[in-house]
């Protein structure tokens, strides 16, 4: 059951992280590809971070956590992009 919360929680979170991409890419200008990009890394994120947990949880088949970190990555280099395309457009 922990496996499985922590599955719905990240899921949640980078769901309203969307959101607000979204709401940010708005305002871009320029550097809309960057938050592109942000947003198709949390997509790719969620599907195997969340994803893995809850297949983890629902299966029991332990190799399914060793794809967990990978969208632990895909999350970094999200929030990376997000924060690069920010910190250009507002130095523009």
């Amino acid at each position: 059951l922990n496996v499985f919360e922590t599955g719905v929680r990240y899921h949640m979170y980078h769901a309203i992280g969307l959101f607000l991409l979204a709401l940010a890419s708005t305002r871009l200008g320029s550097h809309i590809a960057a938050m592109r990009w942000a947003a198709r890394f949390m997509h790719i994120g969620i599907f195997l971070f969340s994803g893995s947990l809850y297949a983890l949880s629902l299966s029991d088949v332990k190799w399914l956590g060793a794809i967990t970190p990978l969208g632990g990555l895909a999350f970094i280099i999200s929030w990376g992009l997000a924060a690069y395309a920010l910190w250009k457009a507002k130095s523009e």
